[in-house]
């Protein structure tokens, strides 16, 4: 995880990671108090008590509300409130209305602090024992070792004694663990389907095979019941022969019997044939579910691997791409199409502007309202072809006046898939190859929106 990358991002926004309380005696303590690192200026000098979801900086909301409640708690709370629509919205709704609704001191707002004090009551009581940003580091990363990640995020955004710093560092590891997990889930629900179909297979054959060991038994039974009314017969027979008969009928009961074993010692040979074919078969199924287990090992350490690669490649990629390079793409061909990029971290813009114009396209920028006006956002819509925002590194607000727009004004918009390098240069591939025979305005071409937010 780079954490650099976002400190560097989050020292940048003018912005304070707490919104100061305005009470009468906070503020006479701010005056004339020295100043402090803590989340909690406007307190120093006075009893320090938890904070409140709506007292905490906007910015962090959507991650409080996306990792320290579940999608069941929070449908419930905003149907408590009287929510319009929650029984029906999407998962994706919800988050989004439920991070408006956090900053503002109302009901429902209220209700997610309780929810999620209630939630977090015992890691929030073994927080509280921390007199310091040190301590509370500390049970952080106790916290991280647990796997207890929710609730010692909720008590370290809400601890009085947390600083800007520690709130960075934590937000940081955060946002890279939601990363770390939605990829490895992915995986996950792909090896779970495959287990499910072979597991359908195997209990299929399963059945099967006792429905033909059940057809067996029923068949020797049969067997055997007959073979005891011949010898029943037999012997009975016997008894009311005449005594020059009993010779006879001693040899029919001997011949009878013999029968009877050479039957029953087919039948326990075929039975026993049939076990050791099950046997070896079970074998070497479990032979190739170890193999596959190994394999798929294998190929998670690969794709790690390949993870890590690929993010050294992102932070080494603009050193490669001079700001002064005006060499074009052969294999690109945007020519008049104007490209609008919302969001995105600050430093990489100019490399950003350098891929795309590379194109022959025009290259427009947003930052999604941290320092430029949202309201400058509308008028760049305008007069863009097409719109491209990073999902890991744009604000919500940005993001909805760009769906709004863009689909009332019919222009394609791409979510790619991070802010680095070669997710632009995916993007502008795809564009490229999606674009409409020449004549035809670039706003018209068939586009594949990528809802992934």
């Amino acid at each position: 995880m780079d954490i650099a990358i976002y400190n560097e991002i989050y020292r940048s926004m003018p912005i304070e990671l707490s919104r100061p309380r305005t009470n009468l005696s906070a503020s006479i303590a701010g005056r004339f108090s020295p100043p402090s690192n803590t989340l909690f200026d406007a307190q120093v000098g006075l009893e320090m008590r938890r904070r409140r979801i709506w007292e905490i900086s906007s910015y962090l909301h959507c991650s409080i509300v996306g990792t320290c409640l579940t999608t069941a708690e929070l449908r419930q709370i905003l149907i408590k409130v009287g929510l319009p629509g929650a029984e029906k919205e999407t998962d994706h709704e919800l988050h989004g209305r439920a991070v408006v609704l956090a900053g503002k001191r109302e009901l429902a707002s209220k209700l997610l602090q309780k929810a999620l004090d209630r939630r977090h009551r015992s890691t929030i009581a073994h927080f509280s024992k921390a007199g310091n940003a040190q301590e509370v580091r500390a049970h952080w990363l106790n916290a991280v070792q647990r796997a207890e990640i929710p609730g010692g995020y909720w008590a370290v955004l809400t601890h009085p004694r947390s600083t800007e710093d520690l709130v960075r560092d934590v937000f940081g590891e955060v946002h890279m663990l939601s990363h770390l997990v939605g990829a490895a889930n992915r995986a996950d629900i792909r090896r779970l389907r495959d287990l499910e179909a072979e597991n359908s297979a195997l209990l299929e054959k399963v059945g099967r095979q006792q429905r033909q060991l059940r057809d067996g038994i029923v068949t020797r039974d049969k067997t055997i019941t007959d073979l005891n009314e011949m010898l029943g017969k037999a012997i009975a027979s016997s008894q009311h022969v005449p005594n020059g008969n009993a010779e006879h009928a001693y040899s029919i009961e001997q011949e009878t019997t013999a029968q009877l074993i050479t039957e029953l010692r087919r039948r326990l040979a075929s039975e026993v044939a049939r076990r050791e074919k099950i046997e070896r078969r079970l074998g070497t199924v479990s032979a190739e579910r170890d193999s596959e287990r190994e394999q798929r090992h294998i190929a998670e350490e690969r794709e790690c691997e390949l993870r890590q690669e690929l993010a050294l490649a992102e932070l080494s990629l603009p050193s490669q791409i001079p700001a002064s390079e005006e060499e074009s793409l052969p294999s690109l061909d945007l020519n008049g199409t104007v490209l609008l990029y919302v969001g995105g971290r600050t430093h990489l813009i100019a490399q950003l502007r350098v891929l795309a114009e590379r194109s022959g396209a025009s290259f427009l920028h947003h930052d999604g309202g941290i320092e430029e006006r949202s309201g400058l956002l509308e008028a760049q819509l305008s007069r863009a072809d097409v719109v491209l925002f990073p999902v890991d590194c744009v604000s919500h607000n940005a993001v909805a006046t760009v769906k709004r727009v863009s689909r009332y004004a019919g222009k394609p918009y791409f979510a790619l898939r991070s802010s680095g390098l070669t997710s632009l240069a995916a993007g502008l591939r795809k564009i490229s190859a999606l674009r409409q025979p020449a004549g035809e305005p670039p706003g018209q071409a068939r586009v594949e929106i990528a809802n992934r937010l």
